[in-house]
């Protein structure tokens, strides 16, 4: 058993006893885990209210071997998570951030610069930014760095460039990507995308909005999220 401090985004809180919670975090260093806070459901417990849904803390856990829960020895409050005070579209983003990385990332699989993209859009949505351009950022940054990203210039099937030749693009759902005209016959489940979509989609996932280095210092000072004409809420409009 070692001990381990790391900073962390709460993602969920179950209750475990009359005094405990088991805690679900994205941590910066270990990657996603769930640990055991004993006493931290007591009005003066141990943990001072820093276990709040998408509160950044600063952590120190017991790392134990195999299956067996880790235990949260400390956590200390860095930034609350203020959505709920500005709107419930800010609220339900929040929670929508939340369980796409519960659901998405691996235990103990570390993502640095996934944890500093989610304290990014975080801030935004704590602060000024767009929330649906936030959320569509988010999805497409959080696709490529995870190695889920659609192709979206070369044919799923063949590998070559996918041509221009129509105003809309296969997209095939098994593939996850573009099907080029001569692959297209061949494939089923298809849909189509505007080519200006796709485009729109790629800028999003290779630019993030706040450099990985400085997303951590900058947390507490959202900027806005870069502008976008494209109607990325309309990818797939239609099924051929």
């Amino acid at each position: 058993m070692t001990n381990q401090s790391t900073t962390a985004i709460v993602l969920r809180t179950v209750d475990f006893s009359e005094t405990s919670l088991i805690v679900t975090l994205l941590t910066k260093d270990l990657g996603r885990i769930s640990a055991l806070a004993k006493g931290a459901r007591r009005l003066k417990g141990p943990f001072e209210g820093s276990l709040d849904l998408l509160s950044v803390c600063a952590i120190t856990l017991i790392d134990k071997p195999g299956d067996t829960l880790d235990l949260l020895t400390e956590s200390k409050l860095r930034r609350r998570f203020r959505g709920a005070q500005r709107s419930m579209e800010r609220l339900y983003a929040g929670y929508y951030i939340a369980e796409m990385l519960r659901l998405l990332v691996d235990d103990d699989d570390p993502h640095r610069e996934l944890f500093d993209m989610t304290l990014s859009a975080m801030g935004m949505i704590d602060g000024e930014g767009d929330v649906a351009r936030t959320l569509l950022a988010f999805d497409a940054q959080c696709l490529r760095l995870l190695g889920h990203a659609p192709a979206t210039r070369r044919c799923t099937v063949c590998g070559r460039d996918a041509e221009r030749s129509r105003r809309r693009a296969s997209f095939s759902l098994v593939g996850g990507g573009v099907v080029c005209e001569n692959c297209r016959p061949s494939q089923s489940h298809l849909m189509t995308a505007s080519w200006d979509a796709l485009d729109a989609l790629r800028e999003l996932a290779s630019d993030p909005e706040s450099p990985p280095s400085t997303a951590e210092e900058n947390a507490d000072n959202p900027s806005q999220p870069p502008p976008t004409s494209f109607p990325i809420g309309r990818l797939f409009p239609a099924m051929t």
